[in-house]
């Protein structure tokens, strides 16, 4: 199946990622990069590989990002991967077989999550459609994150995708104060009735930091990692603490604002 593949992935800043997520693209005939002007040596290592087509487009929104990319695809099936993204061995071998005729129009993988390389017992990163026919599918925002909507049927593939980030925590602590302000305004914004379980708990501020580090550590077996599952377990608490945070700060703002028109 692999060459009715084109593998998309989107690029900003992604120096540390990039080249261990190439290695794995070997196989695919074209890869196409979606660059929002990167300024470190991302566009350098993209240049030692050379069945990468680079486009470079202004960020709006990864989901305008990633439409983007579609159109500049011919192949019928398109893998879409964030750039710290590494196919395992047993990933490659299973899209590898995949029958060429088949009724159904994207698949489904599960992830491994890494922390410095080290793979973890369990995550909360959701399985997600990486693998679909590029006609059927369109990207929509969903609060700070994106999902592609793929009409027709689906299959979940047996193996995984490791999820290996290695930018700075200072990267990573910036990213989050941005996505958090999304989410709040999410939240804030969405009657509680149509809120998930997790965003309705999230909204409850003082209980999701605590809730997180529990479900990491005990239920997601993350105190069996070691060093790596509280790394782990501790950035998705202070995550959920930055949310609670920018809750409450907008929840405040928004209670001076309406006490200020009543006046």
């Amino acid at each position: 199946m692999f060459e009715q593949v084109t593998p998309l992935i989107l690029t900003f800043n992604e120096a540390p990622n990039i080249a261990r997520t190439l290695e794995r693209l070997t196989w695919a005939k074209t890869i196409v990069v979606i660059d929002s002007y990167s300024t470190d040596e991302t566009l350098e290592i993209l240049q030692a590989y050379p069945q990468i087509k680079l486009y470079q487009n202004k960020f709006e929104s990864f989901a305008s990002q990633c439409n983007y990319g579609l159109e500049q695809i011919t192949s019928e099936w398109v893998l879409s991967l964030d750039a710290d993204y590494v196919l395992s061995d047993e990933l490659i071998d299973e899209i590898r077989n995949l029958p060429k005729e088949s009724e159904v129009n994207s698949y489904i993988v599960k992830f491994k999550y890494c922390v410095f390389g080290k793979s973890l017992r369990g995550t909360l990163y959701p399985p997600r459609q990486v693998l679909y026919r590029r006609k059927q599918a369109v990207y929509k925002e969903d609060g700070h994150a994106h999902r592609v909507l793929v009409a027709g049927s689906y299959a979940l593939l047996n193996s995984y995708i490791y999820h290996d980030d290695r930018k700075s925590l200072d990267r990573w602590l910036n990213a989050q104060n941005k996505y958090m302000i999304i989410e709040s305004k999410k939240i804030l914004k969405t009657p509680t009735n149509q809120l998930s379980f997790s965003d309705r708990l999230r909204k409850q501020k003082i209980i999701a930091p605590f809730a997180i580090l529990f479900y990491c550590l005990i239920l997601k077996k993350g105190i069996l990692d070691g060093w790596a599952g509280w790394y782990y377990a501790f950035e998705r608490m202070l995550a959920e603490t930055l949310l609670s945070i920018r809750l409450i700060e907008m929840e405040k703002l928004r209670q001076e604002k309406t006490k200020k028109i009543a006046i």
